[in-house]
């Protein structure tokens, strides 16, 4: 059981830093202070990463489809929603665990020694709120002289946008911190703030803040990739729930919005009772064809 759960959490985060990885493949940019503005920035990035990333190769979903949205002419942008709807049905938040860049940010701060706490219940709903009024409503009512909606999230809020690209753009063009004002402040405030959550708190932003968490999490009970509980298998030692970073039970919800499929509660389930990917009938015979080996 060590060797699985050892292995399984070796596998995550090595694709971990594969995506992140292939979404920040330039780094030489941020020495100029440079923004990649070549042909892949036309495609979205699965999980949170600021178009304005000196390394960024794709353009964030959350950027886009606001900055559709708040538009002139307030299009609904089919390609992004498209986009999003097509990873949250094959993948769920298992977009969030795996491939998310700034998911792997999170959690690297995370390992900063200190008191770990538990998230309180109510801040859950938090990223429900700001994918309502930032990230929908505000780019559409909320309009400057020229009728262009702002895009909220990415102005007034976004913590991987300060840290990604406005810090270091900031470090490297002189010109710009003159520019500096309530705004930048606000956002540096909010970084510093998510920062010392996700420190105390396992992914803090993903689970309090992150709007591209809140669509995902709709769509874990109809994702492909899916976790399921065999319940005749299952003793209920509680050992999957103690392991859960993500404070949820598996037994009881294995469809939460909260779990990443990240694989925790699989590696400890002593009795493999707990199946989790694209078809899981078929994992669960691989399990029992071994079992009968052994």
């Amino acid at each position: 059981m060590i060797i699985m759960k050892i292995k399984c959490a070796v596998k995550r985060k090595l694709i971990q830093w594969v995506a992140f990885g292939y979404s920040n493949p330039y780094l030489s940019n941020f020495k100029g202070g440079k923004i990649y503005k070549g042909k892949w920035k036309q495609f979205c990035n699965p999980g949170l990463n600021c178009y304005s990333c000196p390394a960024a190769s794709l353009a964030c979903p959350i950027g886009a489809l606001q900055a559709v949205s708040g538009s002139m002419n307030f299009k609904f942008s089919f390609y992004v929603v498209g986009l999003l709807f097509a990873f949250g049905i094959v993948l769920g938040r298992a977009v969030c665990g795996w491939l998310c860049p700034f998911g792997l940010i999170q959690e690297l701060i995370h390992k900063i020694p200190s008191p770990k706490l538990k998230l309180k219940r109510g801040f859950l709903y938090g990223k429900y709120f700001i994918l309502i009024v930032f990230v929908i409503l505000l780019p559409i009512v909320a309009t400057n002289y020229m009728g262009m909606g702002k895009p909220a999230f990415c102005q007034f809020i976004c913590p991987a946008g300060t840290l990604e690209g406005g810090v270091f753009l900031l470090g490297t063009h002189p010109e710009l911190r003159q520019t500096i004002g309530s705004l930048f402040s606000l956002k540096l405030t909010i970084l510093i703030v998510t920062i010392i959550g996700c420190i105390l708190v396992y992914r803090f932003f993903c689970r309090a803040i992150c709007p591209l968490g809140a669509i995902y999490g709709f769509m874990n009970k109809v994702s492909m990739y899916h976790l399921k509980v065999d319940k005749q298998e299952c003793v209920n030692c509680g050992k999957c729930k103690k392991v859960c970073k993500m404070e949820v039970d598996p037994v009881k919800k294995p469809d939460s919005a909260e779990c990443i499929r990240c694989g925790a509660c699989v590696a400890a389930c002593p009795k493999d009772a707990i199946y989790m990917g694209f078809c899981t009938a078929s994992v669960r015979s691989k399990k029992q064809k071994k079992k009968e080996v052994y």
